[in-house]
């Protein structure tokens, strides 16, 4: 009898904030954390330095990364889907 184990991945959903490197993006990620003493809702944030191999994202476009074995020193997520589009005025 053979178990089949499944990966699960951490995904995270964030805004492209930077595309000028070469198959590479950088997204920020927010988060909505209660203060421990204060009970204030607190956003915090975290970039991330995400593989993108077609250079096909944009800044302002919301996509989703999900962790992946580390591609270089500082880049250990990959761009797995396009959210949501900038809206081009």
């Amino acid at each position: 009898m053979s178990e089949t184990k499944e990966k699960r991945t951490r995904t995270l959903i964030g805004k492209v904030v930077s595309n000028k490197m070469d198959k590479t993006v950088v997204v920020l990620v927010e988060r909505r954390v209660k203060h421990p003493l204060y009970g204030k809702i607190v956003v915090k944030s975290a970039k991330y330095k995400a593989h993108d191999e077609n250079n096909q994202y944009n800044e302002g476009d919301t996509v989703e990364i999900a962790e992946c074995r580390p591609i270089s020193r500082h880049k250990a997520w990959r761009v797995t889907r396009l959210v949501e589009a900038v809206r081009v005025i």
